[in-house]
């Protein structure tokens, strides 16, 4: 697989946790299991998705990037409300993940839904198998996260931070979220 050299980032890695792959995402207090899409966010979206409003990155700037696509998680039936984020570059023979971020609400011990970060990981094996590159993908991940990748994901850890999900391990992912 052709793995790309990164631009320099400000951040050192994703820092995206697993907290748990469900079968889509899960309301943390009644455990009940809701239906998501994910669309490409939109010039509107980004009015509501910022550092004030308590997301941790400048998706602005991440949309302004031509060659990525961002695209947002929200629950089927309320399109309003946008439960994650990510960013993604298709690459020659793969898609690379550059952001994942749940949404302020969806963070720490007080989250209102857990398989946010897995259900945006599937979808990104799920673009790549349609852009005909077989469920490959790849991420830089923060050092101190490697081994949970490793465990939650079964990414593999190729050398320095860089990690990769291959097809047998995309398919199991996407069948768990779609």
């Amino acid at each position: 697989m052709y793995i790309s050299k990164v631009k320099k980032r400000k951040h050192s890695g994703l820092d995206f946790e697993i907290d748990k792959l469900t079968n889509s995402i899960e309301n943390v207090i009644t455990g009940d299991s809701f239906s998501t899409d994910i669309t490409r966010i939109s010039g509107n979206d980004l009015k509501v998705i910022n550092q004030k409003a308590g997301w941790a990155f400048n998706w602005k700037k991440e949309f302004e990037h031509p060659e990525r696509e961002v695209y947002k998680l929200t629950i089927v039936n309320n399109q309003a409300v946008i439960q994650g984020l990510i960013s993604l570059e298709v690459m020659p023979d793969h898609v690379f993940m550059h952001l994942v971020e749940n949404a302020p609400f969806n963070k720490g011990k007080a989250k209102t839904y857990r398989g946010v970060a897995g259900n945006l990981v599937a979808f990104a094996c799920q673009l790549s198998f349609q852009r005909g590159h077989e469920g490959n993908v790849s991420f830089i991940a923060k050092t101190q996260l490697i081994e949970h990748y490793t465990q939650s994901l079964e990414a593999i850890h190729i050398g320095n931070q860089r990690m990769i999900i291959m097809s047998a391990t995309a398919l199991k992912l996407i069948e768990k979220y779609f």
